[in-house]
């Protein structure tokens, strides 16, 4: 049984975000980072959208101002956090709303990096 490599990372020329080097596309900006359409249409057509969540906060026009803090963790198959971090802050006024949304995508390797079919969703 062949043993799991490691993604490779690079960072975003754009918004210096890491990213993973065989992205066409940042995932954190949307800048095109190279044109390679076969490569970009092969990725597309073994991603699966593993999790999408959304969620609305509105704040009540009759309360005062509410912070809120929106913070990511990732953890591992044991519970270990392996990343985590603070994607933004705000403030909302009464009568504001706010809408996070966070997505997770997978994508299968090519022949690269290991190969292989697309993970099933859970």
């Amino acid at each position: 049984m062949n043993a799991p490599r490691p993604r490779v990372t690079r960072i975003c020329p754009h918004c210096k975000a890491t990213i993973l080097a065989s992205a066409a596309v940042c995932p954190s900006c949307r800048h095109h980072l190279r044109f390679d359409p076969a490569a970009a249409a092969a990725r597309a057509q073994h991603a699966i959208s593993a999790l999408r969540v959304e969620g609305t906060v509105r704040q009540p026009a009759d309360t005062d101002a509410w912070e809120y803090s929106m913070v990511l963790s990732i953890r591992n198959e044991r519970g270990e956090e392996i990343d985590r971090k603070m994607i933004g802050v705000g403030a909302m006024k009464p009568g504001e709303q706010r809408t996070f949304a966070l997505a997770v995508e997978i994508y299968a390797g090519d022949g690269e990096d290991g190969g292989g079919s697309p993970p099933r969703a859970h």
